[in-house]
């Protein structure tokens, strides 16, 4: 089957960079719409980034700061987190559908990995 791990969260005080992966097995993610999401507990998931084919979305909040990318070889998605801020404190998901545009919804999920951003 289809599985997305994720890798890289941590605890960064504000100002700092993270680097998180997600790598996919059980299928060839190349150009479809594969995601980023996080979720703070008690509270909803909230997307925040997007790739399909070379086409990349951000949510405002991570604008300018944030930069989803994928290495197609290794079959994996990216997201590089700079001036991160505690706000940004949330776990991590990656999540991919096998369509080569993004509506929003995925069916494969990983499991997470938590980010923590405090001084």
């Amino acid at each position: 089957g289809v599985q997305l791990q994720e890798s890289g969260g941590g605890s960064v005080q504000p100002g700092g960079s993270l680097r998180l992966s997600c790598e996919v097995s059980g299928y060839t993610s190349s150009t479809d719409c594969m995601g980023w999401f996080r979720q703070v507990l008690g509270k909803g998931r909230e997307v925040v980034a997007q790739i399909a084919r070379t086409q990349t979305a951000y949510a405002d909040s991570v604008k300018g700061r944030f930069t989803i990318s994928r290495d197609n070889a290794k079959n994996s998605l990216y997201l590089q987190m700079d001036n991160l801020n505690p706000e940004d404190t949330a776990m991590y998901f990656c999540a991919a559908e096998r369509r080569t545009w993004c509506n929003g919804d995925f069916s494969y999920w990983g499991q997470g990995t938590q980010v923590t951003v405090s001084s």
